[in-house]
């Protein structure tokens, strides 16, 4: 059985990343160093990320949370059959942009997982994305845009080397960065859930330094929107 989430983490995650939005809505883009006009006005960041803060109160629910919150600002919700066929579309268009990327693309039921390795996507010990990872990110964003009508859960984790608290840390802020950077590509903060798990998940074992890589990663979950 799994463990269960931190909800202190939650928010403190969901305080970095609206750190990190607020940030984002100035005339720079914190990625290319370009000027440009936000998709996203700040109040509505804002609001987007005060959302999930309440969603991480409430411990493991925040996902259900955001579908709700969805579904009320008037995104339809997928039904019956429908939600098989539209998860099916966007696993089929997810392969295809990934396909050799090194981001590997699993079904699990309704849900498609995304897992994002930490060598191509974050320097040792950094929460900085490497330049050279921007594109696959933007091929996600585009996916993630043609179908809304999933709830993005965004997780970090880490091997087991250093302390238990950098470990935290560190899975929270590169959970936060690549969320951070799905927003700027117009993936709307509203659809996302960010926490760190630090070393708590393994995959794999820690003793070896195969282990170690495959533990270090970002996990994306797309979930489908339905209403209970």
């Amino acid at each position: 059985m799994p463990a269960k989430r931190r909800p202190v983490h939650r928010i403190a995650i969901a305080m970095s990343f609206l750190l990190a939005l607020t940030t984002a809505c100035t005339a720079l883009d914190p990625y290319t160093g370009e000027e440009e006009t936000r998709k996203t006005a700040s109040g509505a960041a804002i609001g987007a990320i005060a959302g999930a803060i309440v969603g991480a109160a409430s411990g493991d629910n925040a996902a259900e949370n955001r579908k709700r919150a969805l579904i009320g600002a008037g995104v339809g919700a997928l039904t019956g059959a429908g939600v098989g066929y539209y998860m099916d579309r966007q696993e089929a268009e997810l392969r295809q942009q990934l396909e050799g990327t090194g981001v590997s693309v699993t079904r699990s039921g309704d849900e498609i997982i995304l897992n994002m390795p930490g060598n191509i996507t974050f320097q040792t010990d950094s929460a900085a994305l490497k330049t050279d990872f921007f594109d696959v990110l933007n091929a996600v964003a585009s996916v993630l845009d043609e179908y809304e009508k999933t709830v993005v859960v965004i997780e970090g984790h880490t091997d087991s080397t250093g302390s238990e608290a950098y470990n935290q840390q560190l899975s929270e802020q590169r959970a936060a960065a690549v969320g951070s950077y799905l927003d700027s590509q117009g993936v709307g903060a509203e659809r996302m859930v960010i926490v760190g798990y630090g070393e708590a998940r393994p995959v794999a074992s820690n003793a070896t330094p195969e282990g170690r890589a495959q533990n270090r990663r970002v996990e994306l979950t797309l979930e489908p929107l339905t209403e209970e």
